[in-house]
């Protein structure tokens, strides 16, 4: 079944993890005023643990950069490649875009499939993975978003995982009804046996099919598709959380830090389309970028004719175009206002200028009088 176009109330009605703009307006604002005191007495407490696991993991990547390029076999390396796929396809479209927005829904060979790469990712459990997203959707920059950019880029990046959360995330997530996602019995299983599953899928599983298929050794089998692959994956994905809240264009919504990014959108295979993903979160596809800077919707499109996959949610194109021309419309208007502001203030310096000319029997030429318009285009046109 292909997908299916869904008026924006049907849309919004269902959907589990659209922005809650009044509870967000409502959160800066308590950030302001009463939770003020709460705020100055919280500090970020460091998880040294974390600090800890995340340096060796990054030090054991190294090793695995060095053995991929100088001596890993070819089939090591294009497996190591298959592997990252595995592992970010498991949370586009798996933990993202299936269960976090219930974009489209899937049959149970797809679920098994997606949860067990899941564990390959090691990314959490999906039930944990989801919530977390659907706190950073709803209240996107503020306390209660897990990797909230307001806290730096760092923090977006990976520091979230080295803190302990933030007690306005705790008190928010814990209002999230997740009974869609604990009530299905793929992720319940997941859930319940997630150590072994992660223990053979993550560390164990890239690395035996790497010698048993091909007489690769253990020891650059197991660096390589297992700790830099590990590794790897988990900043492309972090890049979404960081990069594309920071850097790219707006053309959806300008009020909103999400910006589409083609340079995240190829190495997330799709994710990178961020401000049309937060406009429109129950689409499928997260952004109206080509497929090949989009291939978690191609695997989707797949399944789909599979019959594997169904009912994908999509936003209408007039929409789109919609709110593309708004924003454009509310580009230009402050692009307006800026000029007006720099030729009043030229004209009003010429004026000083040749009052001053006029009240000197030998006038000099200012050298700020006639200093030109500064305004850099730039500023609105990316």
């Amino acid at each position: 079944m292909g997908a299916r176009t869904n008026s924006i109330s049907e849309v919004l009605y269902e959907e589990v993890a659209a922005v809650d703009t009044t509870e967000i307006i409502k959160l800066k604002a308590t950030a302001q005023e009463e939770w003020k005191p709460i705020i100055e007495e919280w500090k970020p407490i460091i998880v040294w643990r974390n600090v800890i696991l995340f340096t060796a993991l990054h030090i054991g990547a190294f090793i695995g950069l060095y053995q991929l390029i100088f001596q890993a076999s070819f089939m090591t390396i294009i497996w190591t490649i298959i592997c990252q796929v595995l592992s970010e396809l498991s949370v586009t479209a798996g933990a993202h875009r299936l269960w976090a927005h219930r974009s489209y829904k899937a049959r149970t060979p797809l679920k098994i499939f997606l949860m067990l790469t899941n564990c390959m990712a090691l990314q959490n459990d999906i039930i944990e993975w989801a919530r977390d997203h659907r706190c950073h959707h709803k209240w996107t920059d503020t306390d209660a978003d897990p990797h909230n950019i307001e806290r730096g880029f760092f923090f977006a990046h990976m520091g979230w995982l080295m803190t302990k959360k933030h007690p306005k995330l705790k008190e928010m997530g814990g209002k999230l009804d997740l009974t869609d996602l604990t009530s299905d019995p793929v992720l319940a299983f997941q859930r319940r046996h997630y150590l072994p599953l992660i223990g053979f899928f993550c560390f164990l599983f890239p690395a035996l099919v790497a010698v048993y298929g091909w007489n690769e050794s253990f020891f650059v089998a197991w660096y390589t598709a297992c700790i830099f692959r590990y590794c790897s994956s988990l900043h492309v994905t972090w890049l979404i959380n960081s990069a594309a809240h920071t850097f790219g264009y707006r053309p959806y919504d300008q009020n909103i830090s999400p910006a589409e990014n083609p340079w995240t959108s190829f190495t997330a295979i799709g994710e990178g389309g961020h401000n049309f993903h937060h406009t429109f979160p129950y689409d499928y596809r997260t952004s109206e970028m080509p497929l090949f800077l989009n291939f978690t919707r191609g695997f989707i499109d797949v399944c789909a004719k599979l019959g594997l996959a169904y009912d994908m949610k999509v936003v209408s194109k007039e929409s789109a175009i919609e709110d593309r021309i708004e924003n454009e419309e509310e580009e230009l208007y402050e692009l307006w206002t800026v000029l007006q502001i720099n030729i009043l203030d030229y004209l009003s310096a010429n004026d000083q200028l040749e009052t001053a000319e006029m009240e000197s029997d030998e006038p000099e030429p200012s050298q700020t009088a006639m200093k030109p318009i500064t305004y850099n285009f730039m500023d609105y046109c990316f």
